[in-house]
C-alpha cells in the first residue's frame, strides 16, 4: 500500500466507523421502539422505559434492561433472542435475525444513545393506531366482485331478521317479490329501519355487551327493580338513530355533561328540556347493572374497589373492545396495558355511585307523602296480624279483608330509577396489590392509558370535597375521533349483527389475544365513514345492505334464542307488540317451577297477555334463566357478551318438540289456520314465507291424515328453514 493510500485511509477510517457505528445504533433504536415502545414506553409495562439510556439502565421490575457491552448479560437482548423464562415481544412475533444483530452489536458496542433519540412511531398494533380512509371509498369496491344475488324472498326474510328479529307477513314478501321499482330493496330497508321492532332487536344486541339483568346474581341474587329504565332507554336510542357518540357520553356522564334538576316551572308537566336530561341520565344506568355479591358491601373500601373494577372492565368492553381486566392483578401479559392503567381509568368512576333516586318532580313527591298515611295504617294492620295466636281462624280472615281493602287505597310509588350519582367526599383510587382491596399500594389518580398518549388534565381539589367531573372527560374522550377504537369497535359490531361474525371475530377483544381483521381496509373505511356521517348507526345499516356483499348468497345462520320465542309467537299470531316497561315474568312449566327453590322469587305476571310479549322484555334473571333462551345459548349476563354462541344440541329438539309451551304455541297457530281454505298453503306462507313444494304438500298432507293440525304446526316450529336463515 502506498503512503498516499495509507494516509487517506487513516484520515477517512474515523468517519467512517462513526457512520457505522451511528447506523448501527440508529437501527438499533428503531427496532427497540418499534417493537418494545408500544409496552415500555409511556405505558411503562413492569415499570420499564426504553426511552432513554438511563431507563434502560435502571430497568424495571426485572432488574437493569441492559448491560453496556455485554449483551449476553443483557435482560433485553435475552429476551428478544427468547432465551428464558422472558420472551419478547409477547405472543408467537419473533424479530427478524437482522434486528435481533442489530440489538446485540449496539449493546456490545456500549449502548449508546449519543445525538440519536429513539424514534418516535405509530404503536405496534394495528388496533391502536387510527383508521385511514382508504382511497377505494366503497364495501364492493374493496371486496371485490361477490356472488350473485339472493332470491328476493330469502333477502326480505334475512333483512327482516337482521333489523328486527321477526320473520316478514306474506304480505310484505309479496310486495317486495313484485316491486319492479329499481328501488324496491332500498325501500324495504327504510321501513324496516323505520319500524319499532328494529330499536328491539339492536337493542337487545347492545344489552349483550352491557350485560343486562334484572338480578345481582350470586346466592343472594337480589332484585334491581329499576333496571328495566336502561333497557328502555337503549330501545329508545336505537329506534330514533341517536348518534352513537352521543349514546356513549350519555352512557359514561350524561349527568356531567348536561347537568339538570327537575324543577317544574309553574306547571305540572316537566319542561321538554328536562326531560330531554333525564332521558340522557338515564343512561348511566349501565354502570348499576354489575353482577356482584352483596356481602361486598360489608366492607366499605371492598365495595368500591369492586365496583370501580367493574365500571372499568365494562368501559373496556364495551367501547373499546379491550380487554382490561387481565391488568388487575398484575400488568397485561400482552396488550401495552399496565396495572396502573387499569386502576388510573377506574379512578374515573370514584366519586360516582349507583345510587336509586327520584325521577319526578318535588310536587309528585309531596303528593306521594300527603296520602302516605294510607301505607302507616296497612302497616298497623299486618302488625296486629302477626300478633294474632295461630288458632284464630276467623280474626286473621278478618284482618286479611281489611288490610286488603287498605292496600288498594295506599298511594302509588313515584317513579325511580338507578343512575350515578356523586359521593362526598371523592375517595382516593390505590394500585391493589394482585387485586386486593385489603391490601393498597400506590395511590393514582384519574387517567386516559397510557398506550393512547396523553389526555385531558384534570385539575381537581387536593382533599376530596368537591363535584367530579372525571367522567365528563373520560366520555369526551372515548367519543372522540381521536380515539383508534371506539368507531371500530362499534362498526365491526354492526357488521357482525349482519355477518354473523365481525371483521374482527374478538368483538370484545381487539388487543394481541384477539383476532386481526379479517380485512382491516374495510374495517376502516366503515369506521372513518361512520364517523364522517354523523356517527349513525342507521346510516351504516344502510351502506351494508346495500352492498353487493349483503345481498350475495350467506351461509346459514340459526336464529338466537330471543328470535325463536319471538317468531313462534309471530307466526301463531300472538305476539303482543307493547313496548317497554317494567320486566315481564311469565309462567314456568311443572318441572321448570321445581328447579326453583323459592317461587317467590319468580312472581309471575298477573296480566296473561303480558307474556305473550317480546322477549326483549322478559324478567332476566341472573341464578336462573328462562329454560327456553338459555336452551338456545342465551348469554350469561355476568359480564359483557360480545357473540352469541349457537350450539346444535339434543334438548333443543326436546325444547320445542315437548314443552308445554311450544305445544300451546302450535295450538294458537292452528287456530289462526282453521278458517284457512288451503292449511297447508298458508302454513309454509306464514312460517317460511313461501309456498310449499309438490313433494312437501304431499308429505304434509299424509302427516295431516294421521295427526291434527296442532301436530304439523308444531313440526314447522321444529324445521330447520323455520329455525335457520340464509
Amino acid at each position: 500500500m502506498t503512503r498516499p493510500v495509507a494516509l487517506a485511509l487513516c484520515l477517512v477510517a474515523p468517519v467512517f466507523i462513526q457512520s457505522v457505528s451511528a447506523q448501527s445504533e440508529d437501527r438499533a433504536l428503531t427496532v427497540i421502539a418499534n417493537n418494545c415502545g408500544g409496552c415500555h414506553g409511556s405505558a411503562k409495562m413492569s415499570g420499564l422505559s426504553v426511552e432513554t439510556r438511563e431507563a434502560l439502565l435502571a430497568g424495571g421490575s426485572r432488574g437493569p434492561a441492559i448491560v453496556p457491552g455485554k449483551a449476553s448479560e443483557s435482560l433485553l437482548y435475552k429476551a428478544v433472542v427468547r432465551d428464558g423464562e422472558l420472551k419478547m415481544p409477547p405472543g408467537n412475533k419473533v424479530l427478524a435475525a437482522v434486528d435481533v444483530a442489530a440489538v446485540r452489536e449496539w449493546i456490545n458496542a456500549g449502548a449508546t444513545f449519543g445525538s440519536t433519540k429513539p424514534k418516535a412511531s405509530e404503536p405496534t398494533w394495528w388496533s391502536l393506531r387510527k383508521p385511514v380512509k382508504p382511497a377505494v371509498r366503497s364495501i364492493d369496491g374493496i371486496l371485490g366482485k361477490a356472488k350473485p344475488a339472493a332470491d328476493r324472498r330469502v333477502l326480505i326474510r334475512r333483512a327482516s331478521y337482521d333489523l328486527t328479529g321477526l320473520p316478514p307477513a306474506p304480505e310484505e314478501i309479496e310486495a317486495f317479490v313484485n316491486d319492479k321499482d329499481p328501488k324496491a330493496w332500498s325501500k324495504v330497508v327504510d321501513r324496516l329501519l323505520a319500524s319499532p321492532r328494529y330499536g328491539e332487536r339492536w337493542g337487545r344486541k347492545w344489552l349483550d355487551v352491557a350485560r343486562y339483568a334484572d338480578t345481582g346474581g350470586y346466592e343472594t341474587d337480589v332484585l334491581f327493580p329499576n333496571s328495566w329504565r336502561y333497557r328502555d332507554y337503549v330501545i329508545r336510542s336505537f329506534n330514533s338513530d341517536k348518534p352513537y357518540d352521543v349514546f356513549v357520553k350519555e352512557q359514561v356522564a350524561a349527568d356531567e355533561i348536561w347537568p339538570d334538576n327537575l324543577d317544574l316551572e309553574g306547571i305540572y308537566d316537566l319542561p321538554e328540556s328536562k326531560r330531554q336530561s333525564l332521558e340522557r341520565r338515564l343512561g348511566t344506568g349501565l354502570y348499576t347493572l354489575a353482577a356482584m355479591p352483596v356481602e361486598y358491601t360489608l366492607f366499605g373500601d371492598q365495595y368500591r374497589a369492586e365496583w370501580q373494577a367493574e365500571a372499568a372492565v365494562v368501559t373496556a368492553n364495551a367501547f373499546l373492545g379491550m380487554t382490561f381486566q387481565c391488568a388487575r392483578c398484575h400488568d397485561h401479559k400482552f396488550d401495552p396495558i399496565a396495572q396502573k392503567d387499569f386502576y388510573r381509568l377506574g379512578a374515573f368512576f370514584a366519586g360516582s355511585e349507583d345510587r336509586e333516586i327520584p325521577i319526578v318532580s318535588q310536587m309528585r313527591i309531596f303528593e306521594y307523602t300527603r296520602y302516605q298515611t294510607k301505607q302507616v295504617a296497612v302497616d298497623e294492620l299486618r302488625k296486629k296480624y302477626a300478633a294474632l295466636k295461630p288458632g284464630d281462624k276467623d280474626g286473621k280472615e278478618t284482618l286479611l279483608r281489611q288490610i286488603g281493602e287498605a292496600y288498594v287505597k295506599t298511594p302509588l310509588m313515584y317513579d325511580k330509577a338507578n343512575l350515578l350519582v356523586h359521593t362526598e367526599p371523592v375517595p382516593d383510587t390505590f394500585i391493589l396489590p394482585r387485586g386486593d382491596s385489603m391490601k393498597k399500594g400506590e395511590k393514582v389518580t384519574p387517567g386516559i392509558p397510557a398506550i393512547f398518549g396523553k389526555g385531558a388534565e384534570l385539575n381537581e381539589p387536593a382533599d376530596g370535597y368537591f363535584i367530579p367531573r372525571r367522567r365528563k372527560v373520560l366520555a369526551e374522550w372515548l367519543a372522540s375521533r381521536d380515539n383508534p377504537l371506539t368507531a371500530r369497535v362499534m362498526v365491526n359490531r354492526i357488521w357482525q349483527g349482519h355477518f354473523d361474525e365481525g371483521i374482527v371475530a374478538s368483538s370484545n377483544d381487539f388487543g394481541r389475544q384477539g383476532e386481526k381483521p379479517s380485512n382491516q381496509e374495510l374495517l376502516d373505511f366503515l369506521a372513518t365513514e361512520f364517523m364522517d356521517k354523523g356517527w349513525s348507526v342507521k346510516t351504516m345499516h344502510r351502506l351494508i345492505m346495500n352492498s353487493d356483499a349483503y345481498l350475495a348468497q350467506t351461509k346459514p345462520h340459526r336464529l338466537d334464542a330471543e328470535e325463536i320465542r319471538d317468531s313462534i309467537l309471530s307466526v301463531a299470531g300472538a305476539l303482543n307488540t307493547k313496548m317497554f316497561g317494567p320486566p315481564v315474568v311469565s309462567p314456568l312449566a311443572k318441572d321448570e317451577r321445581e328447579a326453583m327453590r323459592d317461587l317467590s322469587m319468580w312472581p309471575v305476571s298477573g296480566d296473561a297477555t303480558e307474556h305473550d310479549r317480546r322477549s326483549v322484555y322478559l324478567f332476566i334473571k341472573r341464578a336462573f334463566r328462562l329454560p327456553l333462551l338459555d336452551t338456545f345459548d342465551a348469554p350469561a349476563t355476568d359480564e359483557s357478551c360480545p357473540r352469541r354462541e349457537s350450539s346444535t344440541v339434543a334438548p333443543q329438539a326436546l325444547a320445542l318438540m315437548n314443552s308445554e309451551w311450544a305445544s300451546d304455541q302450535a295450538v294458537r297457530f292452528a287456530k289462526r289456520l282453521s278458517a284457512s281454505k288451503d292449511l297447508i298453503g298458508d302454513a309454509w306462507s306464514l312460517a317460511l314465507g313461501r309456498q310449499p313444494e309438490a313433494a312437501e304438500r304431499a308429505k304434509a298432507q299424509e302427516y295431516l291424515t294421521r295427526n291434527s293440525p296442532e301436530r304439523l304446526c308444531l313440526l314447522i316450529f321444529n324445521m330447520s328453514e323455520f329455525l335457520y336463515v340464509n
